[in-house]
């Protein structure tokens, strides 16, 4: 028997495909997703004050959020949480809405999941050292 005819039946021939549902599956542990999305949050922040501690994440990943349509693999979801620190004064509902966004889209990307929901929280907030100069104050 030659290497390309082994266990194909006839030579040349190709083995039939296996159906998707049947396939082995790539499983993502929760935390690779949480340490993706915080990196995600990181971007979408930028900059923070020295003393500011780096944005982290929660993930709960939950099977097959919608059922597969026709030769399509179920998709997880990933529900994200991600803490994080902002200097102060800015606008807080654009920078959250923005890293909501941004942390979707990563995740989505890099690791093929869905995500309905990214909950911002935001831990404490860091006078800007320009803000308070102009001001008066002193750190």
């Amino acid at each position: 028997m030659t290497p390309a005819s082994e266990g194909t039946g006839a030579p040349g021939t190709r083995p039939s495909a296996v159906p998707p549902g049947e396939r082995g599956a790539t499983r993502i542990a929760d935390r690779v997703v949480a340490k993706i999305a915080a990196q995600a949050a990181r971007e979408a922040v930028g900059p923070l004050p020295p003393d500011a501690a780096r944005p982290h994440a929660n993930v709960v990943v939950r099977p097959h959020s919608r059922p597969p349509t026709s030769g399509e693999t179920p998709v997880d979801a990933a529900h994200i949480r991600v803490h994080l620190e902002l200097g102060y004064p800015t606008d807080i509902g654009p920078r959250c809405h923005a890293v909501r966004r941004h942390v979707a889209e990563r995740v989505g990307e890099l690791v093929g999941m869905e995500v309905p929901e990214v909950a911002v929280q935001v831990e404490r907030l860091h006078l800007t050292a320009d803000h308070g100069v102009a001001h008066g104050r002193t750190p």
